[in-house]
């Protein structure tokens, strides 16, 4: 998010360092996506511990960082997390505002590891991208700690004006209404695995360091050199040029920095799936003049 409190829990640096004397201090750990797994636990661990009783809670977005470049998290991460929450009585906060509604192949991806935040963001898939629309879900728990007396003053105050736009929301409710109507999240497995199966030239590309995927989400690593993981020069602006050649091939995506990201509708049909990756394959070779297809 791009408000002051959500760039400062949340921080990306090429997005956020212009706003840095207006941000507040927070702790941040190593994404397990880049430490490891049990470096990133131990790094919470031991947060939690030198600031007893002064963290209020831990915010992540849970099995993939959408804009840190598609990072997927090891398996076990986020549950064991829940447990150093729970352990140390830290809320744990769930930002599935790119992850949730089907993207990672369930209703939300905290199902994954059977994992309960404390409160959970939504937006975007929750109106199938047609209104703005969020939420903020929350525990019967914390819901009890803003109940009162009118004079305790307990209610919570903070609001937007538009919240509760009533157009807004009945996008959402049709949307919800077609996960059942349609029965979305089971005809997601062929196409994921539809997916997968098209980008796995990739995987082997001498300019392609990783290909990341969780359910309909794909971040495909640009470097100028595989066996050592060189990046491109900035200046060559890579990414923005593979995505460029996509509109060539009828295909429209973005880059974050030199990732080239995919997150099409689950709508998207396996011949359409077949269309993109192909689209995607073809750009990459032609901007790093190497090919992957056999």
């Amino acid at each position: 998010g791009d408000t002051i409190g959500a760039m400062a829990v949340g921080r990306v640096e090429r997005f956020h360092t212009p706003f840095a004397p207006l941000l507040f201090p927070t702790h941040q750990v190593p994404t397990p996506a880049l430490a490891g797994l049990d470096a990133s636990l131990k790094a919470v661990e031991q947060l939690f511990e030198q600031r007893a009783g002064e963290i209020a809670a831990f915010i992540v977005e849970p099995l993939v960082q959408a804009a840190g470049g598609i990072l997927v998290h090891p398996p076990g991460f986020l549950r064991r997390l829940r447990e150093l929450c729970t352990a140390h009585d830290v809320l744990l906060i769930a930002d599935e505002v790119a992850t949730g509604f089907g993207r990672t192949g369930r209703m939300f991806a905290c199902e994954h590891e059977a994992v309960r935040p404390d409160l959970l963001v939504v937006g975007k898939g929750l109106t199938g991208g047609y209104l703005p629309l969020a939420a903020t879900l929350t525990t019967e728990r914390i819901y009890e700690a803003f109940l009162g007396r009118h004079e305790e003053l307990k209610t919570f105050f903070h609001g937007h004006t538009y919240t509760g736009n009533p157009l807004a929301c009945a996008v959402a409710l049709e949307s919800l209404a077609l996960f059942e109507r349609d029965g979305v999240l089971e005809g997601l497995a062929p196409k994921i695995d539809a997916l997968a199966r098209g980008l796995a030239p990739l995987a082997g590309h001498p300019h392609v360091a990783e290909v990341r995927q969780r359910g309909l989400m794909v971040g495909i690593e640009l470097v100028e050199r595989r066996a050592d993981r060189r990046p491109y020069p900035a200046a060559l602006r890579t990414g923005a040029r593979v995505t460029d050649r996509c509109r060539d091939y009828g295909v429209i995506l973005r880059p974050l920095g030199d990732v080239v990201v995919l997150m099409p509708p689950l709508a998207i049909s396996l011949e359409q799936i077949g269309r993109l990756v192909d689209a995607v394959r073809r750009a990459v070779d032609d901007v790093t003049g190497a090919g992957s297809r056999a």
